[in-house]
């Protein structure tokens, strides 16, 4: 990715929470930026007004094969120098006795394989050179999994980790940065109220990593400092 102003990122998922400060983040430093979103939101949408067109808003309900398809033909001709999927989602502190077959299969379908497919449908608007990225979390580590909780999400993020390795090598040779990025335990929606960081001082990190791994071979996963996280 260049120095200049004309970088271009997608972020898929910037409704709310980490996705949209992340958004706003780069849209601050000099990145045009296409943020999409499953609803219109207010937030998103007046942050696009403030950027005078270096945010715009893109809709999208990341989970429909059909959606991503006439995303890609209405970018057709975008150069990305990044495509980010931030996309998450959690049903409570489960034990996994306690998941539906239609709760488990909710999530694991946003969590891991449309994060998957959004990289598959979108991937040849990235420059060569330019970065993937997934937004995951420390909770899909297995050799981090030593505390009860949240079983259904671990095995999500588990599972994306592993979805994404398997990506990494189907593409080895595609000459694009691929990373899987944990952004700690942030005050959104999805990680409460109680979380000890704030999105506006962690997502500046998360944006320091990318801008400093891009043009690195492989994939990596790594937390906001821009340390190794364990699979």
């Amino acid at each position: 990715m260049s120095a200049t102003s004309h970088r271009q990122a997608l972020i898929i998922g910037a409704s709310r929470g980490l996705g949209l400060v992340l958004a706003g983040e780069l849209a601050r430093r000099g990145w045009r930026v296409i943020a999409t979103t499953r609803r219109n939101d207010s937030e998103l949408h007046a942050n696009a007004d403030a950027r005078n067109g270096q945010l715009e808003v893109e809709s999208l309900e990341m989970t429909s094969s059909e959606q991503l398809a006439a995303l890609r033909e209405r970018l057709q001709g975008r150069q990305l120098d990044l495509l980010f999927v931030n996309a998450a989602i959690d049903r409570g502190n489960l034990s996994i006795d306690e998941v539906s077959t239609d709760m488990f299969t909710e999530v694991m379908v946003t969590n891991a394989l449309s994060p998957l497919r959004a990289l598959e449908a979108l991937r040849g608007l990235v420059a060569p050179g330019g970065t993937v990225a997934v937004m995951s979390s420390d909770q899909g580590s297995i050799s981090r999994n030593t505390e009860d909780g949240y079983e259904l999400y671990k095995a999500s993020k588990a599972a994306l980790n592993q979805l994404m390795r398997s990506y990494a090598t189907r593409y080895a040779d595609d000459g694009q940065t691929k990373l899987l990025l944990d952004p700690g335990h942030n005050r959104t929606r999805l990680g409460g109220p109680d979380a000890p960081l704030d999105p506006h001082d962690s997502i500046p990190a998360v944006v320091d990593v990318l801008e400093a791994q891009a043009g690195a071979p492989g994939l990596q996963f790594l937390d906001r400092h821009g340390e190794t996280v364990p699979w």
